[in-house]
């Protein structure tokens, strides 16, 4: 390992500064020379000699190389001033249409504010001097210990004791594990997994400190529920819905109702729609309120928990669900054909096999959701060479000072 000076010349799509080479340099912004450990094709800093003047001082004591207690990986961006930050979040999303050919008005970035996201994923480890909590350092196991985090709702912070308690009385060797938390209406929703499956004991103390804890609706490990004082709920359009354990929710209320008006305001009018890697029901259970909704998902425990929903709601018009992985048996043309609007919200890798099928459909209008612009692009491209036309594309802001952005595609089938 050499130290260097270099000059930063862009930033690459996971919020690292790239110089000539390509060296990747976290923490650093287009325009900075500053001096680096370097060791092939990474670079550490170690000196910011010249700033850029968009650079702004971190709100978080955990961000950058000098963090406290390590570099926290759940923010990469901390450092970028607002308007280049906005610039980065959009030019995600317009890089990806432009590598794929698409030619499509691109509505301003929906933006995210600090203290927002009601969702988290805790990294664990007990050691000899306790349990170490917080998130996982970049690209490496260290875990490091936290004691904020401007990212998260206030009333989740408050509760990292809790959760390190609970984490101490369950876990009882020092292999690493995960902490997801949801706030629901009802309380916390606290799922582990990666545990060693805890004697008797100690899942008999951890149901007594979660009940003397108060505000926790939920305590399991990985599929069992240890404790349930309340049913965790959430509201999706005034329909309550438990969720199971773990189970995929959006990380921001603001952005998941941002993100649904759009799904709703491109598909008012549709009689009948598919809502397909439909979760939980995010989607389905809001357009229930005008259309029947076909909702298509792998996860047996989602769909239970959105059939359940549906059929304790009065007003809703029918909803049916089915099990079925889109990405080995897509809906046909044939069986698309009696929906006229169609709803896809897939994972990270997209939906090449239904965007093929859907190519190839007569469904008047789709929308397509997506977290990750590279993949959503691909199937775009698949959609417009089926004859789609691309209306608009919305990017949201939904994890604030990472590299991740979502995007909401509204397309017409072009007669």
């Amino acid at each position: 390992m050499s130290a260097e000076t270099v000059t930063i010349e862009r930033l690459g799509s996971q919020g690292d500064g790239i110089a000539r080479g390509p060296v990747f340099v976290p923490f650093t912004l287009p325009g900075e020379e500053v001096m680096i450990a370097r060791n092939k094709d990474h670079g550490t800093l170690l000196a910011l000699k010249t700033p850029a003047p968009e650079r702004i001082a971190p709100v978080c004591r955990h961000f950058g190389p000098d963090g406290t207690n390590g570099t926290c990986g759940g923010c990469s961006l901390q450092h970028l001033g607002p308007e280049g930050y906005r610039a980065f979040k959009t030019a995600l999303v317009t890089d990806a249409l432009a590598f794929h050919h698409i030619d499509c008005p691109v509505e301003p970035l929906v933006e995210a504010a600090p203290g927002e996201r009601r969702r988290a994923s805790f990294a664990g480890r007990k050691t000899e001097t306790g349990i170490v909590f917080g998130f996982s350092s970049p690209s490496s196991h260290h875990i490091v210990a936290i004691e904020e985090c401007p990212v998260l709702l206030p009333s989740l912070v408050a509760r990292f004791s809790a959760f390190k308690l609970l984490a101490g009385i369950l876990a009882s060797s020092a292999e690493p594990f995960r902490i997801a938390v949801l706030e629901t209406a009802t309380g916390l929703d606290i799922a582990f997994s990666g545990l060693k499956k805890p004697s008797e004991k100690r899942r008999q103390a951890a149901i007594k400190a979660a009940l003397t804890l108060k505000g926790i609706a939920r305590l399991s490990i990985d599929d069992e529920i240890l404790v349930e004082p309340d049913k965790p709920t959430l509201a999706i359009d005034g329909v309550a819905l438990v969720p199971p354990p773990a189970a995929f929710s959006q990380a921001s209320i603001t952005a998941e109702e941002t993100m649904a008006r759009l799904v709703l305001a491109h598909l008012a009018g549709s009689k009948r729609v598919a809502d397909l890697f439909s979760g939980f029901g995010t989607f389905a259970l809001r357009l229930a309120r005008e259309a029947r909704v076909h909702a298509v998902e792998s996860s047996a425990p989602a769909l239970g928990a959105l059939d359940h929903a549906a059929r304790n709601q009065q007003g809703l018009k029918p909803v049916s669900v089915e099990r079925r992985d889109l990405f080995r048996r897509p809906l046909m043309p044939q069986e698309l054909k009696i929906f006229d609007g169609v709803v896809f919200d897939p994972p990270r890798a997209g939906a090449r096999e239904q965007a093929e099928e859907l190519a190839r459909s007569i469904v008047p209008k789709i929308v397509a959701v997506s977290c990750n612009p590279a993949t959503l692009a691909r199937d775009l491209e698949i959609l417009v060479a089926g004859g789609y036309r691309v209306d608009s594309i919305t990017p949201i802001d939904q994890f604030l000072w990472s590299p991740h952005v979502e995007a909401v595609a509204c397309l017409t089938k072009q007669v």
